[in-house]
């Protein structure tokens, strides 16, 4: 597979990492005095219906960490972490026949009174690199592998020797893991501190913030603040939703090339880059960009020295795409690649002895595979428009309970004082951020409208920005700010990409506001405002 795509599917990792190093929290209450620390023998009680099989606690100096693994995923390092205890806890389901790790790093001195559990992306759960950075920042942290593949490429668990879902590791990813974590990570707390933590948070983006958003759901209690990015939320949906741009190409019979597709897109930026009141290289609303493909028809554009024209049927492989899957009496099944977002990852191809073929993106392709059709073998480049339907509806009707993670009534979260803050890339070509923005809207339709949900969960969209890739942003202090002091965040300070390559300082607007310029200087965060859409 493309490093490329590897890297996208990982980008929960490296990224949810660096914001723990990057982004600094506000100070907690200073304590009555100084606090034990004891690495050494601890027995945390085992949550109801689990066992816990063993506790191991070590001393490790300050110095600069590992992280385990190859690349793209794992084989990078953090450095300057400080002396801390790594405790870890195996956890099992009696009858489930499965191991759950859980780690928790305690800083020996610097501790900031708070405790953060860290999330995964893809199929790992966890992440180790994450709770390195989080202890860097003076955190006690934790993560769980749920007793799955840490790799997070890998989903060969998903299955018994006899062909069967394995229900017990899929509920442990889904779901049950990340509460048995809070859980049992906030005893370490105490047994090593002496003491409870002042606030507890969890951090994740991708598969990372699912799990934030199910603990909301399920768990409202666990967490005071959650920061959950790019969230896997109505996981059914936008998981074979993805595979969409493959299905099309393959129906259709074309496969244009990165060079069409990217002419597709430069297109797109220059006919709706003005929307917000200055060309700046960005698409600050692409739900109002209207660009219709076909007016490229006739373009010709040069890809690796060779030109190529952009016919009509390219440009309706881009309108579908775009538009997102529907059945077969023309309902929308779920949204499409948004405007500006990059083709790549969805809708490559390859050719091999002039026969040109689909090369589905690794994550929905194993979640059809293995969970859907049982099949590990099983390929989805070739599907046709009703086997597309039928995996969507059969996929929905198996697993939404399990792993939808999509219930709208966020009541006890809510009462429990809970905050709940998410971002997401308006250029997210694997998971669509109009998904969450529905999902945002059902909440809001459920608990009394905008301004009451307001209250207790904040979104942000960022216009240019790839899966889990806002760089610079101060989304973590901006909860705990929330959570500590009552200071509702308006907006996000962070850096955005532009499509000609320039980082821009802006402030990330409040959803459903968008950022529209006002006057001075348009390299200047300043210089723009947030207004209704």
């Amino acid at each position: 597979m493309d490093r490329r795509l590897l890297r996208l599917a990982a980008a929960g990792f490296s990224l949810a990492a660096a914001a723990a190093v990057n982004v600094p929290a506000s100070a907690a209450p200073a304590a009555s005095g100084p606090a034990p620390f004891t690495c050494g023998p601890l027995r945390p009680a085992a949550p109801e219906g689990v066992a816990v099989e063993s506790v191991t606690a070590t001393a490790v100096p300050a110095g600069t960490f590992q992280v385990p693994g190859s690349p793209p995923l794992g084989g990078g390092q953090v450095e300057d972490v400080p002396a801390h205890c790594e405790v870890t806890v195996t956890l099992t389901h009696p009858g489930a026949n499965d191991r759950a790790t859980v780690q928790i790093w305690l800083p020996e001195s610097g501790w900031n009174g708070r405790f953060q559990a860290v999330g995964g992306a893809a199929y790992a759960a966890g992440s180790i690199g994450s709770v390195a950075g989080a202890v860097k920042q003076g955190y006690a942290a934790a993560t769980t592998d749920a007793g799955v593949d840490t790799s997070g490429l890998d989903s060969s668990w998903g299955l018994n020797p006899e062909g069967e879902v394995n229900a017990a590791l899929l509920e442990n990813f889904a779901s049950r893991s990340v509460h048995e974590m809070a859980v049992v990570g906030k005893q370490v707390v105490d047994g090593v501190y002496g003491h409870t933590a002042f606030r507890s948070y969890f951090n994740g983006c991708s598969t990372g913030g699912r799990q934030g958003y199910l603990e909301a759901q399920r768990h409202p209690t666990d967490f005071d603040g959650i920061n959950a990015a790019a969230p896997a939320i109505n996981w059914n949906q936008f998981e074979v939703a993805t595979l969409w741009p493959q299905v099309v190409m393959s129906q259709q019979h074309t496969y244009p090339t990165t060079c069409e597709f990217n002419a597709f897109n430069q297109a797109a930026l220059k006919a709706c880059d003005k929307f917000d009141g200055i060309a700046d290289g960005l698409i600050s609303n692409p739900n109002r960009c209207d660009f219709d493909p076909r007016r490229l028809i006739g373009t010709k554009v040069v890809c690796e020295g060779k030109e190529y024209t952009i016919s009509a049927a390219d440009a309706d492989v881009v309108r579908r795409i775009w538009d997102g899957p529907r059945s077969s009496d023309g309902k929308r099944l779920w949204y499409g690649l948004p405007v500006g977002a990059d083709f790549g990852p969805l809708a490559t191809s390859t050719t091999t002895d002039g026969v040109t073929t689909g090369r589905p993106f690794i994550v929905p392709a194993q979640w059809v595979a293995t969970f859907v059709q049982k099949q590990p073998g099983f390929s989805s480049a070739n599907l046709t428009y009703p086997q597309f339907e039928e995996i969507f509806r059969k996929a929905r009707a198996e697993y939404d309970t399990v792993i939808g993670s999509r219930d709208a009534d966020l009541s006890a979260f809510r009462d429990a004082g809970g905050k709940l803050l998410t971002w997401h890339g308006d250029a997210d070509p694997v998971i669509p951020t109009a998904g969450t923005v529905d999902y945002r809207k059902r909440v809001e339709a459920r608990m009394g409208g905008s301004a009451k949900v307001d209250g207790f969960y904040r979104l942000f969209l960022a216009p240019g920005v790839a899966h889990c890739a806002l760089n610079g942003a101060d989304d973590l202090a901006a909860l705990t700010a929330w959570v500590e002091r009552g200071q509702a965040p308006g907006v996000l300070h962070a850096t955005l990409p532009t499509a000609d390559g320039r980082n821009l300082a802006r402030e990330v607007c409040r959803y459903p506001m968008v950022s529209r310029y006002a006057y001075g200087d348009p390299t200047a965060a300043s210089s723009f405002r947030c207004v209704k859409p």
